[in-house]
């Protein structure tokens, strides 16, 4: 059974994809960040951290939930502040600016995280505060470069990850979490 409704002509359908990407260009250019956002993103991984570290190399469990709550209510509050400035809902900027997925994120809090344990069960806490705040301050640039590159080619990195994999991310993450907590 066929429409009733008329199709578009193929000028009139490539006029509407114009339309529609000018569109998404200009919403792309007034995205804004809410004040302090990355910056405030980037000391609550430097917290996360250093508390899993002193967790772990202090054999202190409580240290790394506290250091996954401090993560957890910043990046809810910096999303929330987001969605009121912004008035929409970037999942590009919610998993791979605040979550870390993006790969400068990801691959800095990995290394950072891994060297401040490894500091921690040497008993050289000076260096996890150190590699605590370079794994803090690489991640909060990654956000802004995210950002960056958004605003430059929103079609090509606006898409965030899906919740699946997410799940299944934070659930690897939870289970190597517990493993360590267990073996500590």
């Amino acid at each position: 059974m066929e429409s009733k409704t008329p199709r578009p002509s193929a000028a009139e359908a490539s006029v509407a994809l114009l339309d529609a990407e000018a569109a998404r260009a200009r919403l792309a250019d007034r995205i804004v960040t809410p004040s302090w956002c990355f910056a405030s993103m980037g000391v609550a991984i430097a917290v996360q951290i250093a508390a899993t570290a002193g967790g772990l190399g202090d054999e202190h469990p409580w240290l790394i939930a506290a250091g996954l709550a401090v993560f957890a209510a910043v990046a809810g509050v910096q999303l929330l502040r987001f969605r009121q400035v912004n008035g929409v809902w970037l999942s590009g900027f919610a998993s791979r600016a605040v979550l870390g997925t993006a790969t400068v994120a990801s691959a800095s809090y990995t290394i950072a995280l891994g060297a401040a344990v490894w500091a921690a069960f040497a008993d050289l806490w000076w260096l996890v505060a150190l590699w605590s705040a370079v794994g803090g301050v690489a991640y909060g640039l990654s956000g802004g470069r995210w950002m960056q590159r958004y605003r430059g080619d929103p079609a090509a990195h606006g898409p965030g990850e899906s919740l699946a994999w997410l799940a299944l991310l934070a659930a690897v993450a939870i289970s190597g979490l517990a493993v360590l907590v267990l073996n500590a």
